[in-house]
């Protein structure tokens, strides 16, 4: 990342950026790991949750399926593809909780949704590059 104005020199070093992308990526898994724990769980405050905002159960069981599997490709090295999915994927997800909890009136969930999306993003802008999807070179 770069200064405004100045094109050589960075806002953070390798180190900063290494922890920033290490402490937002780790607290993201946790959450998501524990929130697909919940789901999948059939926790009481999950099932009621869902169904206050007006969410079919069956919706409970595919999010804390994806939750676990992005949290898990998030943090394991090498698979840039997938964890490009994984973002797009959290994105969508924390996106639509903070609307669905805004609407219902629960501004605490909807800005605690709206956290997780800062941190996604200074996840995904901090990554070291072997932990990004390198596009193939096309042969044209």
């Amino acid at each position: 990342m770069l200064r405004k104005g100045d094109s050589s020199a960075p806002v953070i070093g390798a180190r900063g950026q290494k922890i920033a992308y290490r402490f937002t990526t780790g607290i993201m898994a946790a959450l998501s790991l524990f929130a697909a724990f919940s789901y999948l769980s059939g926790d009481p405050k999950a099932v009621e949750g869902f169904a206050h905002l007006g969410y079919p159960q069956q919706l409970r069981i595919i999010l804390g399926i994806a939750k676990g599997l992005g949290a898990i490709v998030l943090v394991i090295p090498g698979f840039g593809r997938l964890k490009e999915w994984a973002y797009a994927g959290f994105t969508f997800a924390w996106i639509s909780a903070a609307i669905a909890h805004w609407t219902a009136h629960e501004r605490g969930e909807a800005i605690m949704a709206g956290g997780l999306l800062v941190f996604l993003f200074v996840s995904y802008m901090t990554r070291p590059a072997n932990r990004q999807w390198q596009m193939p070179a096309r042969s044209d």
